[in-house]
């Protein structure tokens, strides 16, 4: 597989990173940074690699260290990739003080309208955040302005021109700013859908694509609604398997009754194992998302914890 340096360089990082000081924070907010993800997986096999098994915990009045310390106690095992949230303009963290010791950061960071980024505006703010990063020293995964190819966000292609190259435009921007800042611990995670809304050409998914020298990861997020694994990311898995790594970045089923979340989480699991490019898959386990009920959480029933805790004891999803 054709990969970037900065690919090439993270895989390094990712492979032999020592415990190193970070800048920047403060004595509270101070744990150990762990040996960081050891997997970065090649698109035709999975030879000395596992699966990245996460997720974004946040469950309702639970502080996110306990959450991350019940699902520890659940699963036997602490989760390989974190999941969190940030607005354009909070200022990005070098680390958590809740992060497990074997976990890595995933920062999920909205963006603003692509005009801020594309005509130079929020040039000073990028560098800011792209050098707090670097001065983290340690790993980190960015999925920048995710879901572009839906018209949920202001940086969407929807919002912006209704065509994706502003997104892409901005996407590069970024990219060369969190260079020219040494930011080459930032592994970046593009993002789709799994299901495009508007369905008009101007929105084609693959429009969207910044281009392999400047991702490292493919990720594709999906929410089942009876909809099966292999409707919702073979599209995705097809067309960039080859080329890159390929992550669920955010990926949950709602509880329709019966067998119903158990047998889709026992049809993902095999959906993984049969697609070795699949390197990370990140469920969105939460029960506390503005204006859904939907129990997106892996423990929203006995059954649907027992397969989700037998898909993590699964050789394919290392811990």
């Amino acid at each position: 597989m054709p990969i970037s340096r900065l690919s090439r360089r993270n895989l390094l990082l990712l492979a032999g990173a020592s415990a190193l000081p970070l800048a920047g924070c403060t004595a509270a907010d101070k744990p150990s940074w762990p040996p960081v993800p050891s997997f970065s997986p090649p698109p035709s096999s999975r030879t000395g690699g596992k699966v990245m098994l996460g997720a974004y915990v946040a469950l309702k009045g639970v502080p996110a260290a306990d959450g991350l310390a019940l699902r520890r106690r659940q699963l036997g095992r602490d989760l390989r990739i974190v999941h969190r949230y940030y607005s354009w303009t909070d200022e990005l963290p070098t680390r958590l003080s809740y992060l497990p010791p074997k976990s890595t950061l995933m920062l999920s960071w909205r963006g603003p309208k692509l005009t801020d980024i594309t005509s130079g505006t929020a040039d000073k703010l990028i560098t800011a955040a792209a050098r707090r990063l670097a001065a983290g020293r340690r790993p980190v995964l960015l999925r920048w302005a995710w879901d572009m190819n839906r018209d949920f966000y202001r940086w969407a292609g929807a919002a912006n021109g209704r065509s994706p190259d502003q997104y892409v435009a901005a996407w590069k921007r970024l990219h060369e700013l969190f260079g020219k800042a040494g930011a080459d611990n930032v592994s970046w995670v593009w993002s789709p859908n799994w299901n495009t809304h508007p369905e008009e050409p101007w929105n084609n998914r693959d429009g969207y694509y910044p281009g392999d020298d400047v991702v490292d990861w493919v990720g594709v997020s999906g929410y089942s609604q009876g909809e099966t694994p292999e409707q919702m990311f073979d599209p995705v898995y097809q067309t960039y398997a080859a080329r890159k790594p390929i992550m669920l970045t955010e990926v949950a089923v709602a509880d329709r009754g019966g067998s119903s979340k158990p047998d889709w989480i026992r049809g993902l699991a095999g959906w993984v194992r049969s697609r070795p490019a699949v390197g990370a898959v990140v469920w969105f386990d939460t029960d506390t998302h503005p204006g859904s009920t939907e129990k997106w959480r892996i423990d929203s029933d006995p059954a649907s914890l027992a397969a989700y805790r037998a898909m993590a004891a699964d050789p394919v999803f290392g811990a």
